[in-house]
């Protein structure tokens, strides 16, 4: 094969189309997943209150080789206000869809990649029970949550904790819920945790939230800041009337073991890390470009795993994380890749 793709997430998906659209032949490309289910987002986070606009998902969906345009049936996405955001599920069906669709043109493997090695210009794939061969590899592999170190507490998986339904069946009227984390995820938590009504609920931070501004052709903090629902609710309760049973504390604050030590569980809503990577028995470490995803000869990153770093207008320095924005950053460097590409 001339192109290897592993993972089925928006990364991956992107990538896939991208590769066709740009003359690869579809039975040239691999693509390599152990359930082709939209990745994470279609396991995990589907309930989540997106901070995209539609529009942007729409946009998003515009690839040539996804033949959206020529879907059977409408899907709800495609009856929302294109200037509001939307709960994720939305994009998942459009994007299940999708995947299906590509699947059929090109050679799928439902395997977990375990290895990676670089041998006479091709890169051979390691899966559980076959070697792959191909001559590039995109890794569209994901992310999975930070967790911190507080053994002695029962931690309630962030998946769950943005799923109001399942949060609602690990949280008791009993409970106190620390949130740590001031972001878009911990302000949609905060805010579920809010209607379910805990005994107390402590928000441990280290920073101010940051809003999103739209100027039109740019937005400022467009990565970091809150926007959508979680904007309009920390505007109200955060930055307004702080709910009766809720209280916010700094994580460098004195009184921080004290206040910990209240807590019944904990929700760890700090960020992402990149997922485990295959292991490349040649280098003993590896680090993306953040300009190019260029890993190594025929080797590149995209998605959440390997975003983009950019600066703003304001120089300030931001990394580039949504479905709109992996396509967009795909664009300008796929053409890098095929030059780059172990021809």
């Amino acid at each position: 094969m001339e192109w290897m793709v592993i993972g089925a997430g928006p990364a991956g998906i992107a990538a896939v189309g991208k590769l066709i659209d740009q003359g690869i032949p579809p039975e040239k490309i691999g693509w390599m997943d152990p359930h082709f289910r939209v990745g994470d987002l279609g396991d995990n986070w589907n309930r989540v209150s997106s901070n995209t606009k539609v529009e942007l998902f729409h946009r998003f969906l515009s690839c040539k080789a996804f033949g959206y345009d020529r879907r059977p049936k409408s899907f709800p996405l495609d009856h929302l206000d294109p200037q509001q955001t939307c709960e994720l599920q939305n994009i998942v069906d459009p994007l299940q869809w999708v995947t299906d669709q590509l699947k059929a043109k090109v050679k799928s493997f439902h395997e977990f990649a375990l290895g990676l090695n670089l041998i006479n210009n091709h890169w051979e794939i390691k899966t559980k029970n076959h070697l792959h061969r191909a001559k590039n590899v995109i890794l569209a592999i994901g992310a999975e949550p930070k967790l911190l170190n507080f053994p002695d507490k029962k931690v309630i998986p962030l998946e769950a904790a943005l799923n109001f339904d399942k949060l609602s069946q690990l949280v008791h009227p009993q409970d106190t819920i620390g949130v740590f984390g001031a972001s878009h995820s911990a302000i949609l938590i905060l805010a579920s945790l809010n209607k379910i009504q805990p005994k107390s609920i402590i928000n441990f931070y280290r920073s101010p939230h940051l809003y999103a501004i739209d100027y039109g052709d740019w937005i400022l903090f467009d990565n970091t800041g809150l926007k959508g629902y979680a904007a309009e609710w920390a505007k109200k309760h955060l930055d307004g009337a702080l709910p009766k049973n809720m209280v916010r504390i700094l994580s460098s604050d004195h009184t921080f073991a004290e206040v910990m030590a209240q807590c019944d569980k904990v929700i760890y809503a700090v960020g992402f890390q990149t997922r485990e990577l295959p292991t490349l028995e040649q280098f003993e470490k590896l680090e993306y470009n953040d300009k190019t995803g260029i890993i190594a000869p025929g080797l590149f990153g995209l998605g959440i795993a390997f975003p983009e770093v950019q600066y703003d207008k304001f120089m300030n320095l931001e990394v580039r994380v949504g479905l709109w924005k992996f396509m967009d950053y795909l664009n300008r460097i796929l053409p890098i890749w095929l030059s780059y590409s172990n021809k």
